[in-house]
């Protein structure tokens, strides 16, 4: 091999000598290094580079220092190999957002009657005829009226136009705030790097090809590279491979690492070969990129194709947007591949439905709403219609004259305006905005709050959580461990003892069993400002025992550079199984080897033949002295809330023996000592776990420790409270409760144990992941329940995943554990929970808040457009003054009242869950109270609002008569109630102070002001356009007068006790348990949700209303499919078959694409599920 490296150095080293920037390959020659696996590639690294030290001399980079720094190279380097960097897909542009808005149904009905009348009122018939047609209703209009027919087709179209602005603006911004939250997210992730022999951490961005990077348990890849030196490390591949098996590395099998690959076990050091779009991610990301435009077509083309295309895609994995299909599956064992993958769309699709409770509740709203407002306005069409054709026709029996055809039709055209505004009032199109802005207002300041959200909907979902399961280690304690007692030569120490109160013997041995069997990353730093605390880098339990050493006056450090890691013989890393560590060292005589161990002290002790007595020497270590060293020793430290770890030794003498049998090897050991390790509660826990109670939330802790130490953190935390019936399990007794004779989990035995169950110690992953599931599956108690889960560590991924809200820690998390949450605590604090639940309960609020005074505005201008156009032919409120009103209303209204700021009253009601409905019986009563108030004015101003104000009738004027002052007092009296109805709206529990806390939202003072100032320009202003005339001063008072009385009306209405007005329905459900169990029955693999079904049947395909609610959902999907444009994120299962699903659905391009706002190439897989094909051949290229 020495020769091989010889033969090829000097053509590199001239090369070297005279271009300063060459180095000894190609990035196609590392790209086809890297497509190679296993034997092959050791084969090829051999042939071609010598060994891994020959491409690291090529890469003009140390194994050991790493590279220099110097930011020229790292230039040069940008320029040879590339960024570590995969441009996300380009948003859309403005002009796309713009034409994507014009495709609503609605719109377009709306464009093309404005046209159709615009290109009527043009038309003029000749002669007196004119007369004889334009009396059929009404009386005569003169000749400059008839010249301004055309204003309302255009007031119209310009209405459509700043709808469809104000729509792709939100659109646009909306994307702009994605792209900023993505890149913020990239930015938080950092990688481990060996520069200039330092170890520090950088942005993944800045890692260059050449650079030395450290690898370990629970890593996400951020490039490609080959190892150097590892110690037992073990890759889940999955998620470019699709085989789930673990791979194992080493320098001579498979030295060959991945980016976007997870590191599941182990530790290690590889030289980076490839970054950004050379990597093997970056390779698919450019395939997918490539393959993007064109699925999306081919959703657009291949809506109508049957479900089948469903079950044939290739199953979402952990990893990129798509799996990539085993070879298998294409050769011909099919039918095994199906039937998982259909057992697979099943299970995603009821997740799916478990998903977002929001979302579930307002799509059934606005279908609901939907059908209601689509009928009105048919039959308010056909009245007017029929009223209009018997009037003429029948009771003035008028003849069809030819020449009067196009004003007959113009008469058409209006009633079908005013058909269309009926319709364009009816469907909530605000609400969509107001989740929106809601959700995206919260986002960015649950960010001030510690709380990063990846998926927009866990916000609002957090405000539903009825149960917490929380780690306990730096989620409800500190994460900063010291050693406060220890077992040491026969002696237990209540405090940590002189160094010359041991036997040297002893220390020497403990010192050099922590120094050397702990992660070289793990250190101790000295604290970054004067007087603090010592920085703890790495795992904090190590660091403990490092700071240990510290107190006993000795230096690890010393120790680890006599024994580097490329000494280390063989490494047993920590695992969740294992929950110990062990390494092994070659002695240097060669007379055989010693091991050094530690771990959790029952697991250690269990496998320990001896103990060091006083004297250092090893004492036969009975099981029963093991039972009386835990009753006496471990059980006292254990109940002061301490963790108990044992650190053991064994020597192997003599023949080297099988490293892989693990049983044999990690037994018959030596205890060294056992030390106690105290993690103190978080001061501010206690009391945020008190808020939790108090707002309806069971907390639980799962952990891995020992059941006593978890009880006595439980009780400080107040989890368990005196005098409560609770239950403390510890994993193995947990799943004897759960599981049946076959080792099944059965849910009714589960719903035995959870409602009583607050501690599960020494569980494992598994048993996380089983309660969690056990929990949201339940339908035991009064109310589903919604459950969120805190989790660092690789194994908390599954459960992290399964829970409605995953929430991984920011500092002390892994890379899969964040890529597993929705949303990531910045501080690792729990109390960082609490606030999301305030902010999630706040989106819920603000939504029913906005609802309410939406539904208002709708029931009140559906009515008197109804029953206006039946009496007196003519819509009271003009179609262009609807457009004012539901759009600008809305859109404001959205804003205000979205974003109101969270209180803490929010924690003192009980979670709504999920089935609780989204307008309850006080909203309800609120809502039809207002109607009331609202149309009897609105109906008392229509027919006698000309004797009251002394002013001349409106009703019945001819087809383009000028506005007139008694219509538009009724238009600006309407628009006032719905101001101060807007206050009203602030409050939906029945409060009776509605101002309570206005100026705590300068949003909400200045949107009611500003609209007021619109509305004063309008009127005074607006003309024939807005069919208003201009007001007196006098009519100006009584009109704000009139809408003063809504709130005088509001304090009547939440005077009126609720609970007597048992004829109120409440609307918005959830989804029912009986529901719930009829869907687990049904076999239809394509079913989502009823609301979803009712929309397939095609009725409702009129509704702009859907069309918003679905751009809502895009925000959602968007955050789950194209939010984590880090290579190889982990993905929510559900978005890829739901997606699909949502693409059939709504007849309208506007949302087939559902990656408007798509972050990153890995959601153009998302957005053409119906073109599986192309993903999994881009797959298979690789």
């Amino acid at each position: 091999m020495a020769n091989n490296t010889a033969d090829h150095l000097p053509g590199n080293s001239v090369a070297e000598g005279n271009h300063d920037g060459d180095f000894g390959c190609t990035v196609m020659d590392l790209r086809e290094l890297m497509e190679l696996r296993s034997a092959e590639a050791v084969g090829k690294i051999r042939d071609v580079h010598g060994d891994v030290q020959g491409i690291c001399r090529r890469l003009k980079t140390s194994p050991i220092e790493g590279l220099s720094g110097n930011p020229a190279d790292l230039e040069k380097r940008h320029t040879a190999f590339g960024k570590n960097f995969i441009p996300p897909k380009k948003p859309k542009t403005f002009l796309q957002l713009v034409w994507e808005a014009l495709q609503d149904v609605t719109l377009i009905i709306l464009e093309i009657a404005a046209i159709i009348s615009l290109g009527l009122s043009f038309y003029h018939p000749q002669g007196n005829d004119s007369n004889a047609c334009g009396q059929v209703v009404g009386g005569v209009e003169d000749e400059g009226e008839a010249q301004a027919g055309w204003i309302e087709g255009a007031a119209i179209l310009f209405s459509v136009i700043i709808v469809v602005l104000v729509t792709a603006f939100n659109d646009w911004s909306k994307e702009k705030q994605f792209r900023g939250l993505q890149s913020r997210i990239e930015q938080e992730q950092k990688f481990t790097v060996i520069r200039k022999g330092q170890v520090i951490q950088i942005p993944v961005a800045e890692i260059v090809v050449g650079d030395i990077a450290q690898i370990k348990y629970g890593d996400l890849l951020p490039a490609d590279g080959i190892l150097i030196q590892g110690n037992d490390l073990k890759i889940d591949e999955s998620s470019l491979t699709g085989e789930s098996d673990q791979v194992r590395k080493s320098l001579d099998k498979d030295p060959m690492l991945l980016s976007g690959t997870h590191v599941m076990e182990g530790s290690g050091r590889m030289v980076v070969t490839a970054v950004g779009l050379n990597s093997q991610t970056g390779i698919i990301f450019t395939l997918l990129g490539a393959g993007g435009e064109e699925e999306e077509k081919k959703v657009k083309k291949g809506k109508k194709q049957g479900a089948n295309e469903n079950r044939n895609k290739a199953k979402t994995q952990d990893g990129i947007a798509l799996e990539i299909q085993p070879l298998k599956s294409e050769e011909g064992a099919e039918s095994e591949e199906k039937e998982e993958k259909e057992k697979e769309i099943k299970k995603v699709n009821v997740t799916k439905k478990e998903k977002s409770v929001l979302q579930g509740k307002l799509t059934r709203l606005a279908v609901q709403i939907g059908k209601a407002g689509l009928i009105m306005s048919a039959v308010t069409v056909i009245i007017l219609i029929l009223y209009f054709v018997i009037y003429t026709f029948g009771v003035n029996k008028q003849e069809w004259k030819a020449e009067c055809t196009p004003i007959y039709i113009q008469y058409f055209v209006k009633f079908f305006i005013i058909g269309v505004t009926v319709l364009v009032v009816a469907v909530p199109e605000g609400l969509p905005l107001a989740v929106t802005i809601s959700l995206a207002y919260s986002v960015k300041k649950m960010m001030k709050d510690n709380n990063l959200v990846r998926h927009l909907d866990a916000c609002e979902t957090m405000g539903n959580a009825t149960a917490i399961c929380s780690d306990k280690t730096g989620t409800l304690t500190m994460n900063r461990m010291t050693v406060v007692q220890a077992y040491i030569g026969d002696t237990h120490y209540k405090t940590v003892p002189e160094p010359e109160a041991i036997n040297p013997e002893i220390l020497e041995l403990m010192v050099n069993s922590i120094s050397i069997n702990s992660a070289y990353t793990t250190k101790i730093l000295s604290p970054e400002k004067e007087g603090g605390l010592p920085r703890h880098v790495g795992n904090k339990t190590e660091c403990a025992l490092l700071g240990l050493v510290l107190d006993l006056k000795r230096d690890y450090q010393p120790i680890r550079d006599e024994v580097p890691e490329e000494k280390l013989y063989k490494v047993y890393t920590f695992n969740s199984s294992r929950k110990s560590m062990s390494t092994v060292l070659k002695n240097a005589d060669g007379s055989g080897f010693r091991m050094y161990s530690k771990g959790a002290s029952e697991i250690i002790l269990r496998k320990c033949s001896h103990i060091l007595d006083a004297a250092g020497q090893p004492r036969v270590f009975k099981p029963k002295d093991r039972d009386e060293m835990v009753r006496k020793v471990i059980e006292p430290m254990a109940c002061d809330g301490l963790r108990t770890i044992c650190v053991a030794k064994r020597d192997f003498i003599g023949d080297e023996p099988n490293w892989d049998n693990e049983a044999d090897i990690l037994t018959d050991l030596t205890c060294i000592c056992v030390v106690g390790i105290e993690d103190p509660v978080r001061p501010e826990v206690p009391e945020a776990i008190a808020k939790c109670q108090r707002a309806g939330i069971t907390v639980r802790m799962v952990t891995g420790d020992n059941i006593n130490t978890a009880r006595a953190i439980a009780t400080k935390c107040g989890i368990l409270l005196p005098g409560e019936d609770f239950l403390c399990l510890e994993g193995k007794e947990f799943n004897q409760q759960i599981r049946n004779d076959k080792g099944e989990v059965e849910q009714e035995r589960l719903d035995k144990v959870w409602p009583k169950l607050r501690v599960l110690a020494r569980s494992s992953p598994t048993d996380k992941h089983t309660l969690v599931k056990g929990i949201i599956d339940s339908t035991v108690g009064e109310t589903r329940q919604v459950v969120a889960v805190t989790g660092d560590g690789t194994n908390d991924g599954p459960a992290l995943k399964k829970a409605d809200v995953g929430f991984a820690m920011g500092i002390a998390g892994t890379d899969v554990a964040k890529e597993a949450s929705d949303i990531i605590l910045t501080d690792d604090n729990f109390t960082s929970i609490v606030k999301a639940v305030m902010w999630g309960r706040n989106v819920y609020d603000s939504i029913s808040k906005f609802l309410q005074f939406q539904l208002t505005v709708n029931v009140v201008a559906v009515i008197v457009a109804f029953t206006g156009a039946c009496i007196t032919q003519d819509s009271p409120l003009k179609a262009v003054q609807m457009l004012w009103v539901n759009l600008i209303m809305d859109t404001l209204a959205s804003l205000a009242l979205a974003t109101e700021p969270p209180t803490e009253a929010l924690l003192l009601r009980k979670p709504y869950g999920r089935d609780k409905p989204l307008i309850s019986r006080t909203m309800m009563k609120n809502i039809l109270g207002h109607a009331v108030y609202q149309l009897v004015v609105t109906f008392t101003l229509l027919f006698a609002g000309e004797k009251f104000f002394n002013i001349d009738s409106g009703r019945n004027s001819p087809l383009h008569s000028p506005p007139s002052e008694h219509y538009t007092i009724i238009f600006n009296v309407f628009v006032m109630m719905q101001l101060f109805n807007e206050i009203n709206a602030r409050k939906i529990h029945g409060e009776r102070n509605v101002f309570d806390g206005i100026y705590r939202n300068p949003i909400f003072c200045s949107v009611v002001l500003g609209t007021f100032a619109l509305q004063i320009i309008i009127v005074q202003f607006g003309g024939k356009p807005f069919s208003c005339t201009a007001l007196t001063l006098d009519q100006w008072l009584w009109c704000i007068f009139i809408g003063v009385g809504e709130l005088l009306w509001g304090q009547f209405i939440s005077a009126i006790p609720t609970h007597r007005l048992k004829f109120l329905k409440e609307a918005g459900h959830g989804i029912t348990k009986e529901e719930i169990q009829q869907e687990e029955q049904t076999e239809d693999v394509d079913e989502i949700d009823h609301a979803e079904m009712e929309l397939r049947r095609g009725q409702i395909l009129w509704f702009r209303g859907l069309n918003r609610i679905q751009t809502q959902m895009d925000v959602v999907y968007t955050f789950q499919s194209g939010q984590t444009a880090v290579p190889g994120a982990l993905r929510r299962q559900p978005s890829v078959v739901s997606q699909h699903n949502d693409a059939k659905t709504v007849s309208s391009p506007t949302h087939v694409g559902i990656s408007s706002s798509s972050l990153s190439a890995n959601s153009a897989a998302a957005s053409g599920p119906s073109a599986p094909a192309s993903s999994s051949t881009a797959g298979s290229d690789v």
